[in-house]
């Protein structure tokens, strides 16, 4: 069985729209214990203006501590979100392992986001993707709205397959496609990914799933049924892009892990170390969380049957 990979995105999707800004100690500790329950992937945040994200504004310094603490596994990889080529430039001198980047489907979209269209974000997308490369760096480049956008509504898979295969075209080969406004349905998912897996099998397919309307489970259910192998999720299902009309919060990692126990994948992501992070999570922001494990806690796993003598 293909391995599937978790790529942890709470410290920056799951805190961009939140107003209380967490300090620099707390998201360190929050990271310590992502990075201990064996994820493969820990997002740490996103390079971008502090004036308008106050909640990033130690990205930099998050990604130097972390590097110099000696705590994260060799196996786990750090990622970041960057917007821009000045992002790109902040990235790659904290030394990102893994740079992440986007173009949205949805023209209303990418102007409120990037205040570029959908062609002019996809060039430069396209040319800061190269230089990161070219770097040595890795880099994913997610296409978002792709399932529809909350300003617009449904967005042509045609719009998404065109600019798929722009990517593809330059060469990159490692793509996501995003359900920013949360609006997939696992029949969408299922056929549009069935179109952008089938002419590029040597792609590593991602997905990104918002839970805005309760559907985000289901939906990387829909998509691991379809070929895709690795997944972005949100401790405690904190998150949300404030950049569309009903913001809503990622699909839970917890739940999603406790699922992928009892179906017997992944059984060495450790879940105690996510459902403490939620909890903590829950506390500091003084409100129950989207997330159900970090709740009722995971179903206990059967006993072992005595060997006999």
């Amino acid at each position: 069985m293909e391995k599937i990979l978790i790529h942890e995105v709470g410290l920056r999707d799951g805190l961009q729209m939140e107003k209380d800004v967490v300090h620099t100690e707390r998201k360190l500790a929050w990271a310590e214990g992502l990075l201990g329950s064996g994820v493969d992937v820990v997002q740490v945040g996103s390079f971008v203006h502090p004036g308008k994200v106050p909640q990033m504004a130690d990205t930099d310094d998050l990604f130097r501590r972390l590097a110099a603490s000696g705590r994260k596994p060799e196996a786990v990889s750090l990622s970041g979100l960057v917007l821009n080529e000045k992002g790109l430039e902040r990235g790659l001198a904290c030394g990102v392992e893994l740079l992440c980047m986007g173009v949205s489907a949805s023209e209303t979209h990418s102007r409120k986001n990037t205040g570029m269209s959908v062609a002019e974000a996809t060039r430069r997308i396209i040319a800061m993707a190269a230089s990161a490369e070219r770097a040595g760096a890795r880099v994913q480049v997610s296409v978002q709205s792709a399932f529809g956008c909350g300003y617009e509504g449904p967005v042509p898979p045609e719009r998404v397959l065109a600019i798929v295969q722009a990517l593809l075209d330059a060469g990159l080969r490692s793509l996501s496609l995003a359900d920013t406004a949360g609006h997939a349905t696992p029949d969408d998912v299922e056929r549009l990914y069935a179109r952008v897996l089938a002419p590029a099998p040597d792609v590593q397919w991602a997905c990104h799933f918002h839970d805005t309307y309760g559907l985000a489970l289901a939906n990387c259910y829909a998509a691991l049924r379809a070929g895709v192998r690795c997944f972005e999720a949100s401790v405690a299902g904190l998150g949300g892009c404030p950049f569309t009309a009903v913001a809503g919060g990622n699909v839970c990692t917890e739940d999603f892990v406790h699922y992928l126990h009892r179906t017997g994948r992944r059984r060495d992501i450790r879940l105690e170390p996510l459902v403490e992070v939620a909890r903590d999570v829950a506390a500091f922001f003084g409100r129950e969380m989207p997330g159900s494990v970090y709740r009722t806690g995971p179903i206990p796993e059967p006993a072992a049957a005595p060997s006999g003598r």
